[in-house]
């Protein structure tokens, strides 16, 4: 899946994850691309991974990800536990930045998909201020409703006139998931990758943790700080997760896997 480069990842409670270097996701972007592949990220934490369990659509979207990243803390502890080697969180924010950043030179185009009006339109702004040269080729917000098909059909289209390299989808989980899956092979992008709240942060409208928080995987409680009326239910999916993980592990299922995928539209059995 990552291009040339065979990987190994990790099976987590059913959820198949890369454990990559940073760099490794850029090789792999750059690998699909050289080989016109179309494909999604996903960028997972202990709640979507809970959620997956319960929702067999969600789980289906992830399982066909050309990518699945640890974007919780909780995963990388999970990935301890269970005797998996790994290199380290790839947040969707911070892998943003990393893509926007390394892609000028590559000639990457951007399109950011999602968020509320005019947030993809401040994004854009701060983004294009942060790295001069990056190439902007549109940003789109939908509406918070079901699309009628007519509307989807021209969102596409619209997309895919702006000829994008990389597709930045923040519909929130698992909604951003599932459109990926729905919509991989219509969107003509190297990637789609659903990053969430990242367009919130990079654009202003929402304060990201400090640094440091981030680098000691603190970034669950700023946020929950911030809006504990949405988040506090969301994080009780952690001990639920640390339960199963702990399952898991006394009974096994911990070995790796290999980090290859089918192509989109095959048996998603392999993972």
């Amino acid at each position: 899946m990552n291009g040339s480069d065979e990987k190994t990842g990790a099976m987590i409670l059913g959820v198949r994850f890369d454990l990559m270097a940073a760099e490794d996701v850029l090789r792999s972007l750059e690998a699909w691309r050289r080989q016109g592949r179309r494909e999604y990220v996903v960028f997972s934490n202990p709640h979507s991974v809970m959620t997956a369990r319960r929702g067999p659509r969600l789980h289906q979207a992830i399982a066909r990800a050309g990518m699945t990243l640890p974007d919780g803390v909780g995963i990388i502890l999970a990935a301890r536990c269970l005797g998996q080697a790994h290199r380290g969180r790839l947040t969707g924010p911070a892998t943003m930045l990393l893509v926007c950043d390394q892609g000028r030179a590559l000639g990457y185009r951007h399109f950011f998909y999602g968020a509320a009006t005019g947030v993809a339109d401040r994004l854009a702004g701060q983004l294009t201020q942060r790295f001069p040269g990056l190439q902007v080729a549109g940003m789109l917000s939908p509406p918070f409703r079901p699309l009628t098909e007519q509307e989807d059909r021209d969102i596409v289209e619209r997309i895919n006139a702006s000829a994008p390299t990389i597709v930045w989808v923040a519909l929130g989980a698992p909604s951003q998931e599932i459109w990926m899956a729905d919509h991989v092979g219509r969107i003509n992008a190297t990637a789609m990758m659903g990053v969430g709240a990242a367009f919130d942060f990079h654009s202003g409208n929402i304060r990201w943790a400090p640094a440091w928080m981030r680098r000691c995987g603190l970034e669950w409680a700023h946020r929950l700080a911030h809006e504990p009326r949405r988040l506090w239910r969301r994080n009780m999916d952690n001990l639920l997760f640390l339960a199963a993980i702990l399952r898991q592990r006394a009974y096994g299922a911990s070995s790796p896997v290999e980090s290859s995928r089918p192509p989109n539209g095959g048996s998603a059995s392999t993972r």
